[in-house]
């Protein structure tokens, strides 16, 4: 009996030591000026963004100091806290806790866990190690996709961005979990509209940022929403696309009809060249009415003076 219950307490105690040691420890807190330095320097870098006096941040914390040992063996990979960055809103519309894993400065919004398991998070994160969204653009596009030949590689889902949307700098982190959700179910791709992809965009007509479309067995899909949610993303690629009009996928243009559609886009996404482009037309047929003007009068009055020279010599 003595030996047992002697048994029972170095347990007890044993048991009572990890959880201390481990509720008590907590994790590296980071400025916002010392957090860009990691995303510029190291590879993999998991950012609890939280607040002070938050009790479902403590509970986040807890949870990443049982799991930062094996991500450290695994990647290296740095585990740190923030409080009240103001960076945060950049990769989460959200409040407070956010948690972020950078891949090579390429962030993932890791999904709220309805409980904080340790394996499953430590799965979404191993598991996605490295970025999965693919960046398309206008030499890519064709050999990757096989849009126009209706080849067999996978449904494509899409978003058109630009490099000075806001909106699109603060999707990237959601856009990469929507990769991660849809990852070996489709292709998850960005084009840069205004860069590398601008001649696909055009082929797409599409001329905002961001935009988003599916192409699904041959089929061309528009997402309308304005919402910008994973969930609605999700819920779009596994429902919603069958209550949206199904269209056709355009063929590549031709050079003659691509550099009609650039002077297009030029002229309506910058009002003030054709604004100036009219006001020098305008300018210059006033000036040839004038000249023409000038021109008739002369004529005129040469007409005038040989009339009056011919009627003296008639005298």
């Amino acid at each position: 009996m003595i030996p047992g219950k002697f048994c029972f307490i170095f347990i007890f105690i044993c048991c009572s030591f990890v959880t201390t040691s481990v509720v008590g420890q907590t994790l590296e807190v980071v400025n916002d000026d010392e957090l860009l330095e990691l995303f510029r320097t190291e590879n993999y870098v998991l950012v609890l963004f939280s607040l002070k006096d938050c009790e479902k941040c403590k509970l986040y914390e807890e949870t990443l100091i049982q799991i930062r040992e094996e991500l450290v063996d695994a990647l290296s990979a740095w585990v740190v806290k923030v409080d009240g960055s103001n960076l945060v809103h950049i990769y989460d519309p959200t409040k407070e806790p956010a948690l972020i894993m950078f891949r090579h400065g390429v962030p993932l919004l890791v999904p709220e866990l309805e409980a904080m398991d340790y394996d499953l998070l430590l799965d979404i994160l191993l598991n996605n190690r490295d970025p999965v969204v693919k960046e398309l653009d206008d030499h890519s596009f064709e050999h990757l996709t096989q849009a126009s030949t209706g080849a067999t590689t996978g449904d494509w889902f899409i978003q058109f961005y630009s490099s000075d949307s806001i909106e699109c700098q603060r999707l990237q982190a959601r856009w990469e979990t929507v990769g991660a959700k849809l990852k070996n179910r489709m292709n998850v791709a960005r084009i840069n509209r205004h860069g590398a992809g601008s001649m696909i965009a055009r082929r797409f007509s599409v001329s905002q940022s961001p935009t988003f479309i599916l192409i699904r067995r041959g089929a061309l899909y528009k997402y309308t929403s304005s919402e910008y949610t994973i969930d609605s993303f999700i819920k779009f690629i596994e429902e919603d696309y069958k209550y949206t009009v199904k269209g056709e996928i355009p063929l590549p243009k031709s050079p003659l009809d691509d550099f009609v559609h650039l002077c297009f886009d030029m002229l309506r996404e910058n009002p003030l060249i054709w604004k100036l482009g009219l006001a020098g037309l305008s300018l210059m047929l006033l000036g040839l009415a004038a000249l023409r003007g000038g021109s008739k009068s002369k004529e005129h009055k040469l007409k005038k003076k040989s009339s009056k020279s011919s009627s003296k010599k008639s005298k």
